[in-house]
């Protein structure tokens, strides 16, 4: 006996199930989402990047505020950052760190920080590169300095 015609004669309800075509209009649905909500997602990701590296670059301003009022000057570009951490050699007693809790992490690229002193505009300048570690450069690329 045919299942379909028993279950008319007995009344049961007939068993039920997608069709290939409504799983193919649920995964382009799906895809339009994706494609719409992807690239938003992903430019929201690049500016998180560019404001921690903005936040780090203050935390290390800070640093080496506190490293001149105990030694009277700003590290020179040869002793770097790493001032902040080791004692150089013409920093002597006046030295009171380490300034920062941890080593010096890179930028969320993961290039290393770069550090002039003098700086273009100040007694010192801190610069990320930016997502393409070049200088130069716009948008996510572009360079994050101390203001």
């Amino acid at each position: 006996m045919d299942v379909a015609k028993s279950c008319r004669q007995t009344g049961a309800p007939k068993a039920g199930g997608f069709t290939l075509l409504e799983l193919l209009v649920v995964i382009v649905i799906i895809g339009l989402l994706a494609a719409y909500v992807g690239p938003k997602y992903f430019s929201q990701l690049g500016k998180s990047e560019v404001t921690i590296a903005r936040a780090q670059i203050e935390a290390f301003e800070k640093s080496l505020d506190t490293y001149r009022l105990d030694v009277g000057r700003y590290p020179n570009t040869e002793e770097g950052l790493a001032a902040l951490l080791a004692a150089p050699a013409a920093a002597g007693a006046k030295w009171n760190g380490p300034y920062l809790k941890k080593g010096i992490p890179p930028d969320p690229w993961g290039h290393p920080y770069q550090y002039k002193a003098p700086g273009s505009k100040a007694e010192f300048e801190i610069i990320s590169l930016g997502r393409d570690g070049q200088p130069g450069g716009s948008g996510e690329d572009a360079d994050i300095t101390t203001q």
